[in-house]
């Protein structure tokens, strides 16, 4: 079952956030995008037909968004 949708989803919510003065809501988004990517991959779904990276490859942590908010 694939599951990569969930990916399209999260980044129209960032987008929606984007323009709508919603930074730290963007914020917590994007991280959630690389937690969903990084999940996906380790299921074996992959993220074909999107440009992610897991989020250990670009040294995100987790907890508070990289804003600090």
């Amino acid at each position: 079952m694939q599951n990569t949708w969930i990916l399209d989803v999260l980044a129209d919510l960032k987008t929606f956030a984007q323009n709508n003065n919603l930074g730290a809501l963007a914020e917590y988004l994007d991280d959630t995008s690389l937690v969903a990517a990084a999940e996906l991959a380790s299921l074996g779904e992959g993220s074909s037909g999107h440009d992610r990276r897991s989020a250990g490859a670009l040294g995100c942590h987790f907890g508070t968004p990289r804003g600090g908010h």
